[in-house]
C-alpha cells in the first residue's frame, strides 16, 4: 500500500538542490497537484509565520539574560497600545509612548556630551526572532566594542519598529543606534533577525539614512558573520560620518569563509 502511494508521487529533476536551501523548490508533483507532505509541511510553515506575527515578546527572560550579562537594561513601548493597533497602524510603532520617552530622558548622557552608540531590542513582526537570536548576538558583538567606547543603557522596545532606535536615541543623546529587530516572518524563517544602523539618528530619518545586516539566524547569517560587518559598518559610519546608502558594506569575510572550498552546486554530483 505505502509503495503504491509512494509511487503516485512524480520527482522533480531538479531535487538534489534542495539540500542547498530552505525554499520550496523541486517538490515533485501528484498528478497536477503537490504532494501530501511538502502540502502540509507549507500549512505548517504558514501557522508559524502567523504565529510570530502575535507572539508577544517575553520580557522577562530577556531582562534577566541582559542583567546576568551586567548590562543596564530600560524597557520602553512604543505609542501602539497593543498589537491589533500595532499591525494597523505602522506609524504608531514608530515612537514611543510619552511615559517611556520621559523614562529614558532619565538615563540621557550628561549635556554637552553624547553616547557612542544605543543598542535597542525590539520585537518587530517576530518576536520569536529577538527570544532565540538577540542574547546570541550580543554575546559574540559587545565584547568587540572598544573599550573606551561608552555605551547608552540597553533599551528593550515593545510593539516597535526600526525607526523608534531614532526616538531612543534622541532621548538618550547617542550620536549612533543599532536596533536589533524580528523581521517579517518568512515561510522558511519565522526567526529572522534584522540589524539596523543609523548614523546621527533624528526624528523623521528614513530608512535611506540606514544600514542593514539581515537574516541573522542559526540558520541564516551566523552571530559572527553578523557582528563582523555590524563593526565594519559602526567603525566606517563613525570615521566618515555618514549611514545608509552612503556607505557600502566592503567588509572582507570572515577568515574561514575565505579559506572554505569553492564550488558549483550546478555541477557538483552530475
Amino acid at each position: 500500500m505505502n509503495d503504491r502511494i509512494t509511487d503516485t508521487v512524480i520527482p522533480n529533476a531538479w531535487g538534489k538542490l534542495r539540500r542547498f536551501t530552505q525554499a520550496r523548490i523541486a517538490l515533485g508533483r501528484a498528478g497536477t497537484s503537490l504532494p501530501t507532505q511538502p502540502h502540509l509541511a507549507f500549512q505548517f510553515a504558514h501557522a508559524r509565520a502567523r504565529d510570530a506575527v502575535h507572539h508577544p515578546l517575553a520580557i522577562d527572560p530577556l531582562r534577566a539574560g541582559l542583567a546576568e550579562r551586567g548590562l543596564e537594561v530600560v524597557t520602553v513601548h512604543s505609542a501602539a497600545p497593543d498589537r491589533p493597533t500595532y499591525l494597523k497602524r505602522p506609524d504608531l510603532g514608530r515612537k514611543l509612548d510619552d511615559a517611556s520617552r520621559a523614562r529614558l530622558e532619565t538615563y540621557a548622557a550628561p549635556t554637552g556630551e553624547e553616547f557612542d552608540v544605543a543598542f535597542v531590542i525590539a520585537d518587530g513582526l517576530s518576536a520569536f526572532a529577538i527570544e532565540q537570536n538577540a542574547l546570541p548576538f550580543l554575546d559574540v558583538m559587545i565584547p568587540r566594542l572598544a573599550p573606551n567606547g561608552s555605551i547608552a543603557p540597553l533599551v528593550v522596545a515593545e510593539q516597535a519598529r526600526v525607526a523608534i532606535g531614532d526616538d531612543v536615541a534622541v532621548a538618550l543623546r547617542a550620536r549612533m543606534v543599532v536596533v536589533l529587530i524580528g523581521e517579517r516572518p518568512g515561510l522558511s524563517s519565522p526567526d529572522s533577525m534584522g540589524l539596523y544602523l543609523t548614523w546621527q539618528p533624528a526624528i523623521g530619518t528614513t530608512d535611506a539614512h540606514r544600514n542593514c545586516i539581515s537574516n541573522v539566524r542559526r540558520e541564516g547569517m551566523s552571530f559572527d558573520l553578523a557582528a563582523h560587518k555590524l563593526l565594519y559598518l559602526m567603525t566606517e559610519a563613525r570615521g566618515r560620518r555618514i549611514s545608509g546608502v552612503s556607505l557600502k558594506d566592503e567588509v572582507e569575510a570572515l577568515p574561514e569563509r575565505l579559506a572554505a572550498p569553492a564550488g558549483n552546486f550546478l555541477i557538483e554530483g552530475a
